[in-house]
């Protein structure tokens, strides 16, 4: 990747991310960290554990699990710092990406337990989809659903999951995921309606 590409990854990273003029050192901190240098990793805590933690927060809307989900995150970058390549973008940029992921998985990991609870959702809060939630209501176990559920893309299944398990807003989920609010009402229709398929599918 070229010197002008990289700025441009780089550039991006930082609107979406919300970077600042200390990117370049936060980059260099981490090289430092890879190579085994745990002064270096104090200061890309100290740069980044804030908004980690920040980015945590929206998305799982509980601060014990934040804290929990940042510091699982900032272990899993001091052990894959070597990972990190800066012609593809800032650190800011792929350390956030991680606690996102990391935020996110902690979201799924509670699906299982409470199909149930967005069957119930769907027909309460999503009228439009009535007939969608009426035959999983009607015709399907906790487990069927859930199995349908995993299988949807992550960009459909997470808009899902943090309006009805986690009781997000469309503005909160849009800003979760950096995403605008119609494209995440536009990606839950199609999630509704390709779970709606799922289930007549027999799956």
């Amino acid at each position: 990747m070229g010197r002008g590409t990289g700025a441009r990854a780089e550039g991006d990273a930082r609107e979406r991310w919300g970077g600042s003029p200390d990117d370049s050192r936060l980059d260099e901190l981490l090289i430092r960290a890879a190579d085994g240098d745990e002064q270096a990793f104090a200061g890309v805590y100290d740069g980044l554990a804030h908004q980690v933690m920040g980015l945590a927060w929206r998305v799982v809307r509980d601060k014990a699990q934040a804290e929990e989900v940042t510091q699982d995150v900032m272990v899993e970058v001091w052990r894959t710092a070597e990972r990190f390549h800066p012609e593809r973008g800032a650190a800011r940029s792929w350390v956030l990406t991680l606690a996102h992921r990391r935020a996110v998985d902690r979201v799924r990991s509670a699906v299982a337990g409470r199909a149930r609870e967005l069957r119930a959702a769907v027909l309460e809060q999503e009228r439009s989809f009535d007939a969608v939630a009426e035959e999983v209501e009607a015709r399907e176990e906790q487990r069927t659903v859930f199995r349908c559920l995993a299988r949807l893309a992550a960009e459909l299944r997470l808009p899902l999951v943090l309006v009805y398990y986690e009781g997000l807003t469309y503005a909160e989920v849009a800003e979760a995921l950096s995403t605008p609010a119609g494209t995440v009402k536009s990606r839950m229709r199609r999630g509704l309606q390709r779970l709606h398929d799922c289930l007549e599918a027999g799956s």
